[in-house]
């Protein structure tokens, strides 16, 4: 896995390389896509000022069957699940579609369907592909007026993705560090609306698959509405044995930033407030991908803290095939 995240930045260079395929100027765009792959439409939701809306789950949102949406299908092994079924629910209603795949029935019926299509490498787990499935996305959003990001920013961010990675880098020894706080704690990752949202499920994600370990992640301002009542009650146990995380950004706000403060103030006698990871880069895919990369190398420290491998998924792997016995 170390070696697979190491690839980020050649990644970013690759999408950076893509011709746009060229179609009609669209209003709106639904992703749909799961787990790694899924993440990507998340990220680009982020990054683009036209609506693009994510869906993660069977079929299609009651509003996109009539709407005249078109559908972006993202799925690395091209084989899963939720996102084929919404793939044909789309083809049911008439609906314009593309896909980023590396493969699997995604791939044969986006060729033979005349589809546009970005085929991406394969080999690599999912979750460790993200810069070429955000990459594609970026590509086909571009082709239809949605995304204005270019060769430009997707050379920047690998640049800077590339120095996040050096073996001798600061990031490196701040993710080690902050592992080192987390290590024996159940995590939680808050972050804010915007930009740094995506980045913050993405940590989440990234820790439960590579360290096998639990995680959750919530964003401000609306996690003061509920969560932070959450803690007094089993305070004997968070303070010790939950560990929180905050994804910090520029264009947070002040009342966001007032927020985070005040929040860690409220909570401290509660819970654990482990420390903070800003954002890096001027553009905001720079800035996005920065958090990202800082969470995976977070995930693979605590991997190498429980001592496990981050790359098997065996749970996940047993839950496909006995889903595959069940009767459809």
């Amino acid at each position: 896995m170390q070696r697979m995240v190491a690839t980020w930045g050649a990644q970013l260079r690759w999408a950076a390389l893509l011709a746009q395929p060229q179609g009609p100027s669209l209003d709106q765009v639904l992703i749909c896509g799961m787990g790694g792959s899924g993440i990507s439409g998340d990220f680009a939701a982020a990054l683009c000022s036209a609506p693009v809306r994510v869906h993660k789950g069977y079929g299609l949102p009651a509003w996109a069957a009539n709407s005249g949406t078109a559908v972006l299908a993202v799925s690395y092994s091209g084989n899963t699940e939720e996102t084929l079924s919404a793939v044909e629910a789309a083809r049911a209603g008439g609906l314009r579609l593309a896909a980023v795949t590396s493969g699997g029935r995604l791939l044969e019926v986006a060729r033979s369907e005349g589809w546009p299509l970005v085929e991406v490498p394969g080999g690599l787990q999912p979750r460790a592909a993200l810069g070429y499935l955000l990459g594609g996305v970026i590509s086909l959003l571009g082709g239809w007026g949605i995304s204005s990001i270019g060769p430009n920013e997707l050379n920047a961010a690998a640049a800077l993705t590339d120095s996040l990675l050096d073996k001798a880098s600061a990031a490196r020894l701040d993710a080690s560090r902050l592992a080192a706080s987390l290590d024996g704690r159940m995590v939680g990752v808050y972050g804010s609306e915007g930009l740094v949202a995506p980045a913050a499920q993405r940590w989440k994600t990234q820790i439960n698959e590579n360290a096998k370990w639990p995680a959750w992640w919530a964003l401000l301002p609306e996690l003061d509405h509920n969560e932070v009542l959450s803690w007094s009650s089993l305070s004997h146990i968070t303070r010790d044995k939950v560990g929180l995380v905050v994804l910090r950004d520029r264009d947070e706000g002040a009342r966001v930033a007032a927020r985070v403060r005040i929040t860690a103030e409220v909570m401290d006698r509660d819970v654990n407030w482990v420390g903070e990871v800003w954002s890096q880069g001027e553009l905001p895919l720079e800035r996005i991908v920065s958090l990202a990369v800082m969470g995976d190398l977070v995930s693979l420290e605590l991997a190498r803290l429980a001592g496990v491998d981050p790359v098997p998924v065996e749970a996940i792997e047993e839950l496909k095939q006995k889903l595959a016995e069940e009767p459809s």
